[in-house]
């Protein structure tokens, strides 16, 4: 079961490089693996935590501010609606998490789909957020992020190019933050007894050699074909925890 854990986050590192949505891959493995749906949850988000750092670290020459919003500030929201989403996390009984995770799901895959295929950057400054909606979009989006985060990025993606960031900057400042608000609930779960060690750490290496495969296959892979792959994992994944008996 390790080795097929191990493949899980080869291939969800490698889908995060490329695309995003790894957490399509990890969730379905580790349930399968025997975790509840929160064990798997809190287990993925250790385990996934230093392919996003070195994602992050990669890309660092173009992290920005978003306008008269600091990077700092933007790295202070961020931890601080991690560690609530993480706390939220943490506070919510298995039981429950069980009920809303095909409901999170579902929400993750709309999103993907969303910033995929029909969400289109805003390209005037009239549609641009100022520095307190945005603020408060990032906060939200940190608090949601710290607890399920599947398609989190998409939504960051979204709200820092409304505040005026390019494509690229708004990228490579999605990945830090997505780091840092995952920092903060990584220190919560980390002494926490829903994280299996063993699957976390076999998860962890193969999603950090799929992280660098990915950079090595960004301009060999077809991303719209790997997306629609996502999207279809996101939605055989939805169905298959609707119909699963809690």
């Amino acid at each position: 079961m390790l080795a097929l854990i191990l493949l899980a986050g080869l291939w969800a590192g490698l889908q995060n490089a490329l695309a995003g949505g790894g957490s399509f891959v990890t969730l379905p493995a580790l349930m399968l693996a025997g975790m509840s749906p929160l064990a798997a949850n809190i287990t993925s988000t250790v385990a996934l935590f230093p392919a996003q750092i070195s994602s992050g670290l990669a890309g660092r020459r173009l992290v920005s501010g978003a306008g008269q919003l600091s990077f700092k500030a933007l790295l202070v929201i961020s931890l601080v609606g991690g560690a609530l989403g993480g706390l939220l996390l943490l506070k919510t009984p298995s039981s429950v998490f069980a009920r809303l995770v095909p409901w999170l799901v579902l929400f993750a895959t709309a999103v993907f789909a969303w910033g995929s295929f029909a969400r289109r950057p805003a390209s005037s400054p009239e549609h641009h957020l100022g520095a307190l909606p945005a603020g408060v979009a990032q906060f939200f989006i940190a608090i949601y992020g710290g607890y399920f985060g599947g398609g989190v990025g998409f939504l960051m993606l979204a709200a820092l190019t409304m505040a005026g960031l390019p494509t690229r900057n708004a990228g490579a400042t999605k990945n830090a933050l997505a780091g840092v608000m995952n920092a903060s609930a990584v220190a919560l779960f980390i002494a926490s007894p829903e994280v299996h060690w063993p699957q976390a750490l076999a998860l962890s290496a193969g999603a950090i050699a799929g992280g660098l495969l990915g950079a090595w296959a960004l301009h060999r892979v077809n991303e719209r074909l790997l997306r629609l792959g996502i999207v279809g994992i996101g939605v055989a994944l939805t169905i298959g925890l609707f119909l699963r008996p809690i």
